[in-house]
């Protein structure tokens, strides 16, 4: 049996659940919602032929997150033809090439909704102005949601019908695809359709008089269930449908089914019907039993906390983690402030892969590296037409956070403009594309991070204030190395293990001296800084053991001692001597793949912002 990853299951769950409650048109609208909701697209209807078939109406018409009228239109030039054929019809792309009259539109995918005469009643589709790439799940599962649509408008038809003729409800009773039963209140059988039998393994001959509770197996656990499921008939609570377990009469196989059944106005007998609920039972089983298994052996094989690239054990590095698995567990906005290099990324990372949202995306957004003109669009999006250059709608970061975490790295670098629409999103849960009139609703989890001081910048007016305090409900800050000498040799054997093989070199380990001179260092570039100098002695070594020498670090002399730095130097000045010497060996090119930018392993914006904080200026050289 094929396994199903998390995001399929999340599928199938999200459609089943938001369609069971409803019938009629309410579970045909409440499908195509859901299903375009789970797929992420834009657009989907379910519709029927006109009975010459050369016309479409449609029953239910979702587009761009609501409802519109139903509309009629042409089947020719359009690929519901290939529907209407009875094939299952996709474009992943240049829909609109193939087929002039769907101008704007890139993909298509339909299926055929067939009675059980194989009699196509109409069809399921869903399109994007985004490409749709085939992928053979989606495809099933959105098969088996067809069937289930099929099933629903055979349903409403046979309702139509049963008015009509009760010989003819009673022919369609029996070929209905889903699963009916008519029985007393002491669950004894007066009648069964074909997929009733089918599920239960009876013949019909077997059907009157049968017990129904005699198909529940003598466990404590499933009588249980049977009787509060019969307690929920007499209250009236039946609506979401009971999970049952159940024996086949013929072989004794297990069974699980979905069931909803409801008092007639008599009292006297009950109306039932259910579906086989089997595969999807046991495929949540087998996913439970594998996520419980690789829960166990990564806490085997894990330390103290559960975060996979943040090294070290100092008490600094320890109480920062231990803060992260606090606060990960709630939806309270972070912001994570540090200096440059000192991972803030990873913890991003790690509060969001120990938080409730791990199975959803972690959208990451640099505002640093992104023109402020573009900011917006980036954020929230824009529609087709918005601005000059918008030739088609584009979905923005948070529409592709939705239901996870959106992290925006140098939160400092937002535009005072964007600021405002920021704070509103994060208030309201909600936010409209450039260009766009429609509100969007939106669940994710901002987490912020800064290696500026957003107080200082808040009085100087550069940063909002109430942005500042909606940011701030959990602040984190990540421990320069200076605070974490103790975790250098780890993560030192650390960046070995990662750039001896890629390299193609065999170290076993680091001297002595060259460890006493990394943790005489006060690394005013952090972590990043220790990386790049590791980097290089790897390159530059043919010895099985590293040599850090002492030029690779111009603050630390050969006997370990600090040059350039006393127990009363300020970091400032340590970062300004060490920009200044960086920017000599460049020339002052700060720019480029030779620039200072690029030694430091800086953003030029941030090495220029920090050249002017420290009052580094060429002329005054």
């Amino acid at each position: 049996m094929q396994t199903v990853d998390s995001s399929e299951l999340a599928i199938l769950r999200a459609l089943v659940e938001g369609t069971v409650q409803t019938t009629g048109e309410d579970f045909l609208r409440s499908l195509v919602r859901n299903l375009c909701i789970a797929t992420n697209v834009a657009n989907g209807f379910i519709a029927e032929f006109t009975s010459d078939k050369t016309r479409i109406r449609s029953l239910a018409f979702w587009t761009n997150g609501e409802f519109i009228d139903n509309q009629e239109w042409e089947l020719a030039g359009t690929p519901c033809v290939d529907v209407l054929a009875g094939k299952l019809c996709h474009y992943p792309s240049d829909l609109s090439k193939i087929f002039p009259k769907e101008e704007g539109i890139e993909s298509y995918l339909g299926v055929p909704l067939q009675d059980a005469d194989g009699h196509i009643l109409g069809h399921l589709a869903i399109f994007d102005e985004r490409a749709m790439p085939e992928e053979p799940r989606l495809l099933y599962t959105f098969k088996i949601f067809a069937a289930r649509a099929a099933a629903e408008l055979n349903r409403i038809r046979v309702e139509e019908l049963c008015r009509q003729s009760e010989q003819r409800y009673k022919d369609l009773f029996d070929e209905a695809p889903i699963a009916y039963v008519h029985e007393d209140t002491d669950t004894r059988f007066l009648a069964a359709n074909q997929a009733a039998m089918r599920i239960l393994g009876i013949t019909p001959e077997q059907v009157p008089g049968l017990i129904g509770s005699s198909f529940i197996p003598d466990t404590v656990e499933a009588q249980q269930r049977l009787q509060l499921a019969l307690k929920s008939i007499e209250d009236g609570t039946n609506n979401d449908g009971v999970v049952l377990e159940l024996r086949r009469k013929d072989n004794g196989q297990p069974i699980w089914i979905q069931w909803w059944s409801k008092l007639d106005p008599s009292r006297q007998y009950m109306r039932t019907m259910f579906i086989d609920i089997t595969e999807r039972v046991l495929m949540e089983r087998e996913q439970a039993r594998l996520q419980a298994q690789n829960l166990y052996l990564q806490e085997e094989i894990k330390s103290t906390h559960n975060f996979d690239d943040i090294i070290g054990r100092s008490p600094a590095l320890q109480s920062l983690l231990n803060q992260v698995q606090r606060v990960a567990q709630t939806d309270a906005s972070v912001l994570i402030q540090g200096e440059s290099g000192t991972g803030k990324e990873l913890i991003a990372r790690a509060i969001h892969a120990a938080s409730p949202r791990k199975n959803r995306p972690l959208i990451k957004v640099n505002c640093a590296a992104l023109p402020s003109s573009l900011i917006e669009s980036e954020l929230f999006g824009h529609e087709k037409g918005a601005f000059t250059g918008a030739i088609s709608k584009r979905i923005g970061r948070f529409e592709l956070a939705e239901g996870g975490t959106l992290f925006l790295d140098e939160v400092g670098e937002i535009p005072l403009d964007v600021q405002v629409k920021l704070l509103r999103v994060i208030q309201e849960r909600e936010f409209e594309r450039v260009g766009g009139q429609i509100p969007i609703k939106m669940d994710v989890r901002v987490i912020t991070a800064t290696n500026r001081n957003l107080l200082a910048e808040v009085a100087e007016k550069n940063f909002r204030e109430d942005l500042f305090y909606r940011l701030n409900v959990f602040p984190l800050t990540t421990p320069p190395l200076r605070e974490r000498l103790e975790d250098i040799p780890l993560l030192v054997s650390f960046l070995l293990g990662k750039f001896a093989p890629k390299i193609g070199k065999k170290i076993t380990g680091i001297s002595a001296q060259s460890m006493q001179r990394l943790q005489s260092y006060r690394w005013p570039g952090n972590i990043r800084e220790l990386e790049n100098v590791i980097e290089r002695a790897v390159i530059l070594t043919d010895a099985p053991i590293l040599e850090v020498e002492p030029e690779q670090l111009p603050a630390v002399a050969d006997n370990g001692e600090k040059l350039t730095q006393t127990n009363d130097a300020s970091l400032d000045a340590v970062a300004k001597e060490h920009i200044l010497s960086v920017l000599e060996q460049t020339r002052w090119v700060i720019e480029g793949p030779n620039g200072a930018a690029q030694l430091l392993n800086l953003k030029p914006s941030t090495l220029r912002y920090r050249m002017q904080k420290l009052g580094i200026d060429k002329t005054n050289r």
